[in-house]
């Protein structure tokens, strides 16, 4: 018998106050996939899995999840299709928006705790927001428009360096590896994000000194870089640490979203008057799982892009971690197209970044993005003044579609890089 309260068309809860999640599952052959579903509604609003008294047909009406669709991978129509073994489902569940505050905690407790992360082992794709549900959210405050305004840049990639060795170096040792890649014409360097909040180097020692490197390499260059420092910290001292580097000048900042949080990440984007980067460090811990947490498009691409990041460190398939090209893309897709007005965020590409790979990085996902190249210009044969040479000959190489050993002729920086590290 089919439940009323229960099941329901997509059309009917389209423009309702409805939050759609999809899930993916696995179950035995022959397991009722229908009351599954079912009692995952039920389990993630108003039930569990027993009967209970109190629930009346007006809560089970305004409060319970709904089933919308189901789907058997690969769709089988008749019983005698079926291969001994083990089914693949998605299913689409609609919670009503009444029982999730407009914030992350709770949107993420109703979409995977209780019986999605217990008995039901899923894997949350996606999630459709009504537009009254995202307005709450003010997403990113400069974005892609905003740091290209900042930057001066209009039709090119940026390039971002990274301090290296990643920790172990004090703010005066530090500024000196700042100075070198500076005079190699980088837009953005930033902390690695293993470097915090330590007793060696303090992040507002880190930016009164790394903003002396960067006007002594603009008095030699002319060309402006801007310091991003990592302020990650804990709820009780990160808003401390956020002002300290504020009063010496910072003029961006970064955060690593996995381990402060989505929520407390977008109170601080909120309230900071400067852009803020989200780097990835420990995102896998959300996607990673075959029968759990969220998807990569959702974890590292919308749900940040929410929370007001500007700039998003996204990893690729080809630095070495085993990230599907198509998740990759979709991380992209997810950061920049129109989403309810919300400003796009502009994607970090980090991970095996050289000259050689540069073509590649702009076919796929154009100029709106920031090449973070650490290894390469820090670890350049040339030292990491050519290193940053070396990108931004191949950074301009590719705008005007010019092929790399052609483009190597007139740079000895490229021509070594390409020697090194080979193409593509």
């Amino acid at each position: 018998m089919t439940d009323k309260n229960i099941n329901v068309y997509g059309e009917e809860i389209r423009n309702r106050e409805f939050i759609t999640a999809v899930y993916h599952l696995e179950l035995p052959e022959g397991q009722d996939i229908v009351k599954k579903a079912a009692r995952l509604a039920v389990g993630q609003t108003v039930g569990t899995w027993v009967p209970i008294p109190g629930i009346t047909e007006d809560i089970r009406e305004k409060y319970m999840g709904k089933v919308v669709r189901i789907f058997d991978v690969p769709s089988l129509d008749l019983f005698t299709q079926a291969v001994e073994g083990r089914r693949q489902y998605l299913v689409e569940i609609a919670y009503p928006s009444a029982n999730i505050p407009e914030d992350f905690p709770m949107l993420l407790t109703a979409l995977l705790g209780n019986d999605a992360s217990t008995s039901a082992q899923v894997k949350l794709l996606d999630i459709e927001f009504p537009e009254s549900f995202i307005r709450k959210f003010s997403g990113p405050g400069y974005g892609t428009e905003g740091i290209r305004k900042l930057m001066e840049v209009k039709r090119r990639p940026l390039l971002l360096n990274m301090i290296k060795p990643c920790t172990g170096l004090s703010p005066e040792e530090g500024a000196k590896v700042f100075y070198q890649v500076a005079l190699g014409g980088v837009d953005f360097i930033k902390d690695d994000e293993l470097l915090g909040n330590v007793a060696y180097s303090r992040p507002w020692d880190r930016v009164a000194r790394y903003r002396k490197a960067a006007a002594a390499a603009y008095e030699k260059t002319g060309k402006k870089v801007v310091y991003i420092v990592n302020v990650t910290d804990g709820a009780a001292t990160i808003e401390d640490t956020v002002q300290r580097v504020l009063e010496e000048g910072a003029e961006m900042i970064m955060m690593n979203y996995p381990s402060v949080g989505y929520s407390l990440f977008r109170k601080i984007a909120s309230e900071v008057p400067v852009p803020v980067l989200a780097h990835n460090a420990g995102a896998g811990m959300f996607y990673e799982g075959s029968s759990s947490g969220m998807s990569s498009p959702l974890a590292a691409g919308k749900l940040i892009r929410m929370a007001g990041a500007d700039m998003v460190m996204v990893n690729t398939p080809y630095g070495g971690y085993p990230l599907e090209h198509s998740k990759y893309l979709q991380i992209l897709q997810k950061l920049q197209l129109p989403y309810y007005g919300l400003k796009s965020s502009l994607p970090v590409i980090g991970g095996g970044v050289h000259p050689g790979m540069v073509k590649k990085y702009v076919e796929e996902a154009g100029f709106d993005l920031i090449l973070a190249a650490g290894g390469s210009i820090i670890g350049h044969p040339m030292g990491p003044k050519a290193g940053g040479r070396a990108m931004g000959a191949a950074i301009a190489a590719a705008v005007m579609k010019i092929p790399l050993r052609e483009a190597a002729k007139e740079s000895k920086e490229l021509k070594a890089a390409l020697e090194l590290w080979g193409e593509g």
